[in-house]
Parts: structure tokens; C-alpha cells; sequence
């Protein structure tokens, strides 16, 4: 298969890449990582020397395409889907990549630096890491709420990159601090992220993995839920 994309299937920003793949039918190889496993680690530094994940590997061209949002436009220009989750629109494919750059930056970081603090083992850490990470998200979830008001998805009426970026961040964004009660517009706009086929075939394949998630006990019932139905 000339396309490979190196994953794992717990991760939320491998989510986001392979609800890409599963909306637009991109004919892309699935290989599991194990980063627990030092030569794993070292062949996967071979590919990309800041170990993240996803990779995409062009195994035609030898090309190793890291960054989620990279990869996404990449499967675009070679395997579209039946409707583009780039618009041909300039004006409206900016309005795609700013709502996705959100979704990455003010509600996925804010995630991360929660999880990561809390795996330090450090207490104190954690709680103060916690705190600013809830700060943050309550302000990234008050300009999301805004924006899917009068708006079926992200960036306008068709699903999109923004969508693809905007599901694993509020999946496991909801962990630190839940957003349903208190930002109703959002809740409902995740509800239906959560109906989409390519959105419950990524949460299946993640069934066996998502005890390993540090906040599961914290995760939202309707999370959960939507993993193990």
C-alpha cells in the first residue's frame, strides 16, 4: 500500500487524521505504533526525529508527512473523498484552518497539559496545571459555543478539517472540564460529531485502548458511551 499512516489508536490527534481517512475513503495502510517499545521508538525517530505521531509515509515517494492537519491536506489533494474537507473557496478554506488551528491549539494543548501534569505524579503539579488548563478550556469552549450557534459544523454547513480537529480535542477535553450543561450550542454540535459514521468507527477501534486514558474515571458518561456502544 503506497500510503501508511504510523498511529496508534488511542491517541487524539491520530483520531483526528483517521476520521479524515474514514470520511473521504482515502485507500490508506493502517500500522500500529508501540512507542513503549525502544526499537519501535528509535525506527519510528528514523522517520520523523521528533518521535510525534501521526506519520503519513508515501511509501511511493519515500515522503514522511508529520503534523495532523499537513497529513489531512496531503490525503486532499490525492484522494479528495466524495465532498472535500477543504473547501475550493479561499476565503473558505481559511475559515476551515483557522477553526481547526483552535480546536489543536486552545482546547487539544490545554488537554495535554492537564494529562501530562498528572502523570508527573506530582500533586501539586497537577492541581495547578489543572486549574489553568480549566481557565483556558472555559474560554475556548465560550468561542465555540459562539461559533456552532447557528451553524451545523465548525466552519459552516459542511463537515470539515475544522470537524476532523474539533471531535478528539472535546472527546477527551471533557475530562478536564465537561462543557455540555454549561455551553449548550457546543454540547449539541458534539452530539452530532458523535453520530457521524467516521467519528464512531475511530471510537470503536479505540474500545480496547481507552483504559488506558489517565482521566477515564473523569470522562463524561455520553463519552464513554459513545466508545463501548
Amino acid at each position: 500500500m503506497p500510503l501508511v499512516l504510523h498511529y496508534h489508536p488511542l491517541s487524539s490527534f491520530c483520531h483526528k487524521v483517521l476520521i479524515a481517512i474514514y470520511e473521504t475513503g482515502a485507500p490508506v495502510a493502517l500500522r500500529h505504533l508501540d512507542l513503549g517499545e525502544a526499537a519501535e521508538r528509535d525506527a519510528h525517530r528514523a522517520r520523523w526525529p521528533l518521535g510525534k505521531m501521526p506519520v503519513l509515509e508515501d511509501e511511493t515517494t519515500g515522503r514522511m508527512l508529520p503534523e495532523t492537519s499537513i497529513i489531512i491536506e496531503y490525503l486532499q489533494q490525492r484522494h479528495p473523498g466524495p465532498r472535500p474537507l477543504i473547501p475550493a473557496d479561499p476565503g473558505a478554506q481559511l475559515e476551515v484552518r483557522l477553526w481547526d488551528r483552535i480546536s489543536d491549539h486552545y482546547v487539544m494543548f490545554p488537554l495535554q497539559a492537564a494529562v501530562a501534569a498528572i502523570l508527573s505524579g506530582d500533586a501539586a503539579q497537577a492541581a495547578e496545571a489543572e486549574a489553568v488548563s480549566v481557565a483556558q478550556l472555559e474560554v475556548a469552549y465560550g468561542v465555540l459555543e459562539k461559533q456552532v450557534q447557528d451553524r451545523p459544523w465548525l466552519a459552516g454547513g459542511d463537515f470539515s478539517l475544522a470537524d476532523c480537529a474539533a471531535t478528539p480535542a472535546l472527546f477527551y477535553a471533557g475530562a478536564v472540564r465537561p462543557f455540555a450543561q454549561d455551553f449548550p450550542a457546543l454540547g449539541a454540535y458534539f452530539a452530532r460529531l458523535l453520530e457521524r459514521p467516521s467519528v464512531q468507527r475511530v471510537l470503536k477501534e479505540a474500545q480496547p485502548w481507552i483504559r488506558y486514558f489517565p482521566l477515564l474515571d473523569r470522562l463524561p458518561s455520553a463519552h464513554l458511551d459513545a466508545v463501548m456502544r
